[in-house]
C-alpha cells in the first residue's frame, strides 16, 4: 500500500513522523485525490463530446484522466513484476491496456479510477488501525509515582522495573501490571477484563495497566514492565493479526495471480507456433485479438462496483464498512462471538429487585440506600439512585473500605454494603437466588435491624434476545464472550438465548483472543465486542464488529465493521446485505471470467475479430457494473431472512 502512489517522497523514519503524515480524514489520502482529479478530467472528456468540441479535446481530457489515475498504481505494479510479484495491480493495468487497445481510453480511464478509489479506502483503513493501536498506549499515565529509596518520584512509566513499588492514588490509572502490596479499593477495569461493575482489591490482588483506582490510595508491587504488560501485549496481539490479513488475500490478488501470467504466455505461444504452420501476420493479429478477448476489463470491474454500492447502501443505514475485504469476509462467517459489557448489556448498572426484609417495604429499602448513596460516584450508586425516589442526605457518611458505606439518618445509624458484612438473616436464600443470577446483592440495615436487599445488574439490550433469534435463524453459531463471573455470564446469556456450552466467562483480552483463534478452526468467525479489551479478539476475527457509539476508539478503529448506533439488530441485517453482495460479487466474477474464457477460443480460430470482441466486451461490462450496483439495494439492511444459511448461500454462489 505504501507504494501505491510514486509521488510520496520519503518514507518517515520516527513515529511521529508516521503519526504526522498519516491521513486524518479520507481526503487526506492521496489516492482519493488522485481518483477525484481523474474522475473530473474524465467527465470533461465526455462532456466536451456532448458539447460537440473536436473529438481530439476529448481523446486528451480522457488520456490525461487515464495518467492522472494510472500513476497511483502503474509504478508500483511495475516495480513488484520486477521482483516477480503479480497481483490486482497487473491485472488492472492489463485491463487498461486492453481497453485502449480496443480503443477505448475512456473506459480505461474509468477502470483506474475506480481501482484508486478502492486502493484510497484500504489505505484509510489501516491508517485507521495504526491511530487505534496509539489510542490504547494513551490509556497508560505519562508518569508513574514510585517509591525509592524511601521517597516518592516520578518517573516514565517506561522506566519501571519487576519489583518497583507504585504509589497509585484514587482516580489514577495504573501505570503497569502489578500486586497490592497494600490498601483495599474499588477498581474500574471495563477497559482491561470488561468487567461492567468495579471490583474490589486488596493486597494480593493482581492489577492491571490502564485500570482506575476508586477509592483509596494504594503501593502495588510492579509485575511487569511497560514492554510487556497487558496493554503491549493487546498492541502486539492486534499488530500481528492485522499484518496477518494482508492484501495479499484480496480476492482480485487470488485470481490475477494465474490469469495474468497464462493469457500473456498463450499469446505469445499462439504468434510464435502460428507463425510456423502459417502467415506470421494473421498469427500475430490473432495473438493480439486473443490478448485483448482476454483482457480482464469487466473482471476487475466486477468487484470494485459491488463493493463500493455494498458499503455505500451499508453506511446510509449506520454500519460502517472498511473495504471490499471486510465485506467478502462478512459473506463468509459462519460463528458470531459476542462480547457481553457494552455489546449484549448496556454497560449501565440497574436495580433489577428490590426485596423488602418481613415487615419492611420496598420503598423503605430504596430510600434509606438512595441517602447513603446521594454523594457517590460508584456506578452502583447511579443504579440506586435511578430507582429510588428523591433521596434524604445521610450524615457522617464514610466507607468502609471493600465492604460498604456507614452513616446517620434521622439519628438512626444506618449501613449498607455486601452480604458477609451485613447478614441476609432471612433473606438469605433470596441474597443467594440473586447471586446465583449474576447480580450484585446489596444489604440495607436501619439501627441493627435488617431493612432489606437490592439487586443489581448490567440489564441485557432489549433486542438481544431478537438479535441472538435471528442469528441461530439464519444459520450462525452464536458465542458470548466475556471477562465477567461464570454467574453472570450465564444468567445474561440464558436470557439473550444463547446455548450454555457457547457461554465462556473469566476471559482476560488474550483468552478472548485465543478463543477466537480456536472457533475460527470450525469455520470463518465474526467477532463483535466494544472495549480495549475486545481489540486483540476483534483483530485475530475474520471478520472484527465493534459497537461504534457505544465502543472505545480502539475498538472501532481495530474493527472491518462498526455498528455506528446502539442498535444490535443492524448485526444480522449486515450480515445477510453482506452475504447477498457477496453472491452479487461472485455472479460478477463468474460471468467475466466465463466470457473471457467464451472469446479466446473463438479469437483463435478467427470466428471472431478485433471489433466483435470489442463488442463482445462493451456488453459484458455493462452487465457486470448494472449487477454490481444491485449490492446498492437495502433489501438485505432491512430483512433477515431465515431461509438462507450461510452453508446454503456458500454453495449456491460458488464459481
Amino acid at each position: 500500500m505504501s507504494e501505491a502512489c510514486g509521488c510520496s517522497g520519503d518514507e518517515p523514519h520516527t513515529a511521529e513522523e508516521a503519526e504526522e503524515h498519516e491521513p486524518q480524514t479520507l481526503w487526506q489520502v492521496s489516492e482519493i485525490r488522485f481518483a477525484a482529479l481523474a474522475a473530473a478530467l474524465l467527465l470533461a472528456g465526455y462532456g466536451t463530446g456532448w458539447a460537440g468540441a473536436p473529438e481530439l479535446v476529448g481523446l486528451v481530457l480522457k488520456a490525461a484522466a487515464l495518467a492522472v489515475a494510472g500513476w497511483t498504481f502503474v509504478p508500483s505494479t511495475v516495480r513488484r513484476l520486477a521482483k516477480g510479484k503479480i497481483g490486482v495491480g497487473t491485472l488492472m493495468t492489463i485491463a487498461a491496456v486492453g481497453a485502449v487497445l480496443l480503443g477505448e481510453v475512456g473506459e480505461a480511464a474509468m477502470l483506474a479510477v475506480l481501482y484508486t478509489i478502492a486502493e484510497g479506502l484500504e489505505e484509510y483503513s489501516v491508517a485507521r488501525t495504526r491511530r487505534g493501536l496509539r489510542a490504547l498506549l494513551d490509556l497508560v499515565p505519562d508518569q508513574a509515582r514510585v517509591l525509592r529509596d524511601g521517597a516518592e518520584q516520578d518517573i516514565d512509566p517506561a522506566d519501571l522495573v519487576v519489583g518497583d513499588t507504585l504509589v497509585v492514588r484514587p482516580g489514577e490509572r495504573l501505570a503497569t501490571d502489578g500486586r497490592i502490596a497494600s490498601g483495599h479499593t474499588s477498581l474500574d477495569t471495563s477497559a482491561i477484563t470488561g468487567e461492567s461493575v468495579p471490583v474490589e482489591a486488596g493486597p494480593g490482588s493482581e492489577v492491571f495497566a490502564g485500570s482506575i483506582n476508586g477509592t483509596a490510595a494504594l503501593e502495588v508491587t510492579v509485575t511487569s514492565t511497560a514492554a510487556d504488560n497487558s496493554l503491549a501485549r493487546i498492541v502486539s496481539i492486534v499488530e500481528a493479526e492485522q499484518s496477518r490479513k494482508g492484501a495479499g488475500q484480496r480476492l482480485a490478488d487470488k485470481i490475477a495471480k494465474p490469469l495474468v501470467p497464462g493469457v500473456m504466455i498463450a499469446a505469445a505461444l499462439i504468434a510464435a507456433l502460428g507463425s510456423l504452420l502459417g502467415d506470421p501476420l494473421m498469427w500475430i493479429e490473432r495473438a493480439l485479438v486473443v490478448l485483448v478477448a482476454a483482457s480482464p476489463c469487466a473482471l476487475a470491474i466486477s468487484v470494485p462496483v459491488t463493493v463500493v454500492a455494498a458499503i455505500g447502501a451499508a453506511s446510509k443505514h449506520g454500519t460502517l464498512v472498511k473495504g471490499g475485504a471486510a465485506l467478502e469476509a462478512m459473506g463468509r462467517i459462519r460463528t458470531v462471538a459476542l462480547d457481553k459489557t457494552g455489546t449484549l448489556t448496556r454497560n449501565r448498572p440497574a436495580v433489577i429487585e428490590t426485596l423488602p426484609a418481613p415487615g419492611r417495604t420496598a420503598e423503605q429499602v430504596l430510600a434509606v440506600a438512595a441517602a447513603l448513596e446521594e454523594r457517590s460516584e460508584h456506578p452502583l450508586a447511579a443504579a440506586i439512585l435511578a430507582a429510588a425516589p428523591a433521596p434524604e442526605r445521610a450524615e457522617g457518611v464514610e466507607a468502609v473500605t471493600g465492604t460498604g458505606l456507614t452513616g446517620t439518618l434521622g439519628g438512626r445509624s444506618v449501613r449498607l454494603g455486601r452480604p458477609g458484612w451485613i447478614e441476609p438473616g432471612p433473606l438469605a436464600q433470596d441474597v443467594a437466588r440473586m447471586q446465583h443470577a449474576g447480580a450484585t446483592a446489596v444489604l440495607v440495615e436501619d439501627d441493627g435491624v435488617l431493612l432489606g436487599a437490592i439487586a443489581v445488574r448490567d440489564e441485557l439490550r432489549p433486542e438481544a434476545g431478537e438479535v441472538v433469534a435471528s442469528l441461530h435463524a439464519a444459520g450462525y453459531r452464536v458465542v458470548m464472550l466475556t471477562g465477567d463471573n461464570p454467574a453472570t455470564a450465564a444468567a445474561l446469556a440464558a436470557q439473550a438465548g444463547i446455548e450454555a456450552g457457547d457461554v465462556h466467562a473469566d476471559l482476560r483480552p488474550e483468552d478472548k483472543s485465543r478463543l477466537v483463534g480456536e472457533l475460527r478452526g470450525h469455520g470463518p468467525v465474526a467477532m463483535v465486542g466494544d472495549g480495549v479489551n475486545d481489540a486483540p479478539a476483534l483483530a485475530t476475527a475474520d471478520l472484527g464488529v465493534a459497537m461504534g457509539a457505544m465502543g472505545t476508539d480502539v475498538a472501532i478503529e481495530t474493527a472491518d465493521v462498526a455498528l455506528m448506533g446502539e442498535d444490535l439488530r443492524h448485526l444480522p441485517r449486515v450480515l445477510a446485505h453482506a452475504r447477498r453482495s457477496r453472491a452479487i460479487m461472485w455472479q460478477s466474477v463468474g460471468l467475466s471470467l466465463a466470457i473471457i474464457v467464451g472469446l479466446m477460443p473463438l479469437a483463435l480460430f478467427g470466428v471472431l475479430g478485433l471489433a466483435a470482441v470489442v463488442l463482445v466486451h462493451e456488453v459484458a461490462e455493462v452487465v457486470v457494473i448494472g449487477n454490481g450496483i444491485r449490492a446498492g439495494r437495502t433489501r438485505g439492511l432491512s430483512v433477515v431472512s431465515s431461509a438462507t444459511s450461510p452453508v446454503r448461500e456458500s454453495q449456491s454462489s460458488t464459481v
